[in-house]
């Protein structure tokens, strides 16, 4: 039996190679992430390969509580991710469960593979768009949700209590052709009826083995940005909220004379887009279009949105006229996950890019390629028009990139909750932003505070980083959103010496 692991475990000593360090931090909200550590890089680690051992021991012991003890494994494109991964399935082994490696993947493929393979339980090992150094793993247990707060809570009392129960009769078993199976599914029997090029942009990471081939399939041509696999993520992170990496797909398509850029984030599940203009269209307002082009054909749908999301979606008038209800919730790919399948909503969507898709055109889970697919629809649907010609009859709002703060894992959300009584008390007094009066304080997720101009302000604590995450909209003008950043949010948090400097500011 493993030992009890220990968060106080140093490299390059006996310890370190005979014991399992587990940081409690790396137990998120609704993933599991960590610091494993990379070459030339001093920060100390924060797991070890007997970490991630009893980390397996610990999800199968909870897999047996959950009856779901047949479960997919992936693993995404880091040097390390398979070392990751087979320590993860010695203790899934250890714990008796029967384990299907699916080899390097997305994680909508291995989603995806709970289906095909029968399986209840996933888990993909992966730092999805943190930088190298960072590991992780997604979870689930009932397909096609993935884990939450209350899952990730038992996972850490059995994993950091050593409360692991050994079982006989664990197995491994490789899957193979899982690709191949994957896209087949997802392009199905969808050929675009009007030309269209398309960049598919990778960053390098694992989507650059999928992706080209999936949107080819589809019909579209295809320039492939850096789609060639290669682990030290040589120009930037593959992330489509990163600001280098947008600027490359605008580049890109304005040079290739492309209709649209698609850029896919280190494990696949999120997509970014850019426009035949080069201009990024945020997440959140693709995900506008894509509801408005759903709720032609499917009358008074839900739509779930996260906080993070534009205000547009309350006040468009094609949503109106097809009497499409909008839920906005917590931020995060577990969460919306989560809440798009209890209200039976036919698609979620977060402006970090994750969307979420239900029957008839997806399986409920995050895909960035699925939704890449949903846009290629939309476009044909519209007799081929340019997405810079779409976008321009959106209700016009200006809003802000995701902005964030450092702020240590465990102070993070008391800072938070500081700031959210802060604004409540505010608002209660009669407070304004920027002259304009405070009209609702949702504090689903941080606080998201909506004037009566219908600009907004939120903070929330990261999910998933040591960060507290900032975005700013304004209804009036590019210059009153930024006015609402350095005039209202910054110097508000600036009064906590607790939180660091912005990783990009508006």
């Amino acid at each position: 039996m493993l030992k009890t692991p220990r968060s106080d475990l140093a490299p390059n000593t006996f310890d370190f190679e005979n014991e399992p360090l587990v940081k409690a931090t790396g137990f998120r909200e609704y993933d599991a992430r960590w610091w494993f550590g990379i070459e030339g890089n001093a920060k100390a680690p924060e797991l070890n390969l007997l970490g991630v051992e009893a980390l397996g021991l610990g999800l199968g012991t909870l897999l047996h509580e959950y009856g779901a003890t047949r479960i997919v494994v992936g693993h995404d494109f880091r040097f390390y991710s398979q070392s990751i991964k087979k320590s993860l399935v010695l203790g899934l082994i250890s714990a008796g469960c029967e384990v299907l490696d699916i080899g390097l993947a997305l994680s909508p493929i291995a989603y995806f593979a709970q289906f095909e393979l029968d399986a209840p339980a996933v888990a993909m090992v992966t730092a999805s768009h943190n930088e190298n150094g960072w590991t992780g793993v997604k979870m689930g247990a009932n397909r096609p949700l993935t884990f939450g707060p209350d899952e990730m809570s038992r996972l850490k009392e059995i994993v950091l209590g050593g409360k692991f129960v050994e079982r006989a009769g664990g197995s491994l078993t490789y899957v193979h052709g899982m690709k191949e199976k994957y896209i087949d599914a997802v392009v199905g029997d969808f050929k675009v009826q009007h030309p269209i090029k398309v960049v598919a942009a990778c960053g390098n990471g694992a989507a650059g083995a999928f992706a080209p081939e999936a949107l080819r399939r589809m019909g579209a041509e295809v320039v492939e940005m850096d789609c060639d696999l290669d682990w030290t993520f040589p120009k930037y992170n593959p992330n489509p909220e990163d600001v280098k990496m947008l600027h490359n797909m605008a580049e890109t398509v304005l040079k290739s004379g492309a209709d649209v850029a698609f850029g896919f984030d280190g494990d696949g599940d999120r997509c970014g887009v850019v426009d035949d203009s080069g201009e990024e269209i945020f997440a959140d307002k693709i995900g506008l279009l894509l509801a408005r082009d759903i709720s032609k054909t499917h009358k008074d749908a839900t739509f779930v949105v996260d906080v993070k999301s534009t205000g547009a979606y309350e006040i468009d008038p094609v949503l109106k006229a097809n009497g499409a209800k909008v839920d906005y919730y917590k931020t995060g790919h577990s969460y919306i996950k989560r809440r798009t399948n209890e209200l039976n909503a036919i698609a979620g969507f977060e402006k970090s890019g994750h969307f979420f898709f239900r029957a008839p055109y997806g399986l409920g889970y995050d895909d960035g390629i699925v939704a890449a697919k949903a846009v290629l629809q939309m476009l044909d649907n519209c007799g081929g028009e340019k997405l810079s010609v779409l976008k321009q009859d959106l209700p016009k709002t200006w809003t802000s990139m995701t902005m964030a703060a450092h702020c240590d894992d465990e102070i993070k959300y008391g800072i938070v909750d500081g700031i959210v009584k802060e604004y409540q008390d505010f608002a209660a007094n009669g407070g304004t932003i920027l002259g304009s009066k405070i009209k609702d304080i949702n504090i689903i997720n941080g606080v998201r505070v909506t004037l009566e101009n219908g600009s907004f302000v939120l903070v929330r604590a990261s999910s998933n980083k040591p960060e507290i995450v900032v975005v700013v909209e304004s209804t009036l003008s590019d210059q009153d959103m930024r006015d609402l950043f350095h005039k209202e949010v910054k110097p508000r948090l600036a009064l906590r010496p607790e939180i660091g400097g912005y990783t990009q500011q508006v």
